[in-house]
């Protein structure tokens, strides 16, 4: 049987009480009872799914180790360093272009590469947690390990009511490989909702530091009329040659749970590992229409207990 962890967050990281009362818990519990639409299951899944798996798919070291065993090391991006304090990133050699992030959060990296835009800077410290791609000349050692203090210093998830297993990830930094698109700039984006083993959707971002778009897809390259915040890629995208690769590869890395969502990149030489995402924006992912908030829940059917 899976061990399950209980989601507790660390000593002496403050939690604001809703995210943390068991009076808000088994309220939230009973509104998600009887979950419809997708958004209504993942909050479902974020208060009932205790396994030490879901802190593993959380922890962008770990799973590493996961996507290796089920797939091969083939898909990783390739690791530079794995470092537990901040004030190492002043001493170890760092290649041109890298991507630094947390190994306890989602939606926050600084990539730095000679493809940024020449005015892009890294931000201040108090808008730490973000995305941004900047020229090593304005990635300064000093400015990223003041940032990475930042972000270690943080408790993403928002304690046990919500997304719990980022608070039982180790918190440290790793130095991953900048991966170019076929332009030289970074790649598409592809994400892949993935229900009971089997690939439904398909979300596409582009251009995420310039233009940046959002498509959705059907696993025959369907486009969606759908919305989920950003707009439609013009020209249309077409269909990745080797989007039957990606395809096995996500229903490869879900095996084991009911839903997740594979982040994958498409490169000119082969496919990589971006992460999983098994509870995406916390249970609020924006759908427009909203009847495809049903639609994308219609494909999953949450287990009664998670063993």
């Amino acid at each position: 049987m899976t061990a399950l962890v209980r989601p507790t967050p660390p000593p002496g990281r403050p939690v604001a009480w809703r995210q943390r009362s068991r009076l808000v818990r088994w309220w939230r519990l009973w509104r998600t009872s009887r979950p419809r639409t997708f958004t209504e299951k993942v909050r479902y899944k974020m208060l009932r799914d205790h396994r030490a798996l879901m802190v593993t798919f959380s922890d962008k070291h770990a799973v590493r180790d996961y996507v290796a065993a089920r797939v091969g090391t083939h898909v990783l991006p390739r690791l530079h360093h794995v470092l537990d304090d901040p004030q190492q990133l002043c001493s170890v050699d760092l290649p041109p272009a890298f991507v630094l992030k947390p190994t306890h959060g989602s939606g926050v990296a600084v990539i730095v590469s000679e493809q940024a835009q020449p005015e892009a800077r890294l931000p201040d410290l108090d808008a730490a947690w973000t995305y941004h791609h900047v020229r090593p000349e304005h990635a300064p050692t000093s400015h990223l390990s003041a940032l990475a203090e930042v972000w270690l210093s943080k408790l993403y998830g928002q304690g046990p009511n919500r997304e719990w297993a980022y608070g039982h990830v180790p918190r440290r930094l790793v130095v991953e490989e900048f991966l170019t698109g076929p332009t030289g700039t970074v790649p598409d984006d592809y994400k892949f909702f993935v229900f009971h083993g089997v690939v439904r959707y398909v979300q596409v971002d582009r251009g995420r530091f310039d233009a940046r778009t959002q498509d959705f897809f059907t696993p025959d390259w369907d486009h969606l009329p759908l919305s989920g915040g950003h707009g439609w890629a013009d020209p249309p995208l077409p269909r990745p040659e080797r989007l039957p690769e990606m395809i096995r590869i996500a229903e490869r890395l879900a095996e084991e749970t009911d839903f997740v969502r594979v982040d994958l990149y498409d490169l000119p030489d082969r496919v990589v590992f971006g992460e999983l995402s098994s509870f995406p924006a916390g249970g609020d992912s924006p759908f427009e229409p909203a009847s495809f908030d049903l639609e994308f829940g219609r494909h999953w059917t949450p287990p009664r207990r998670y063993a």
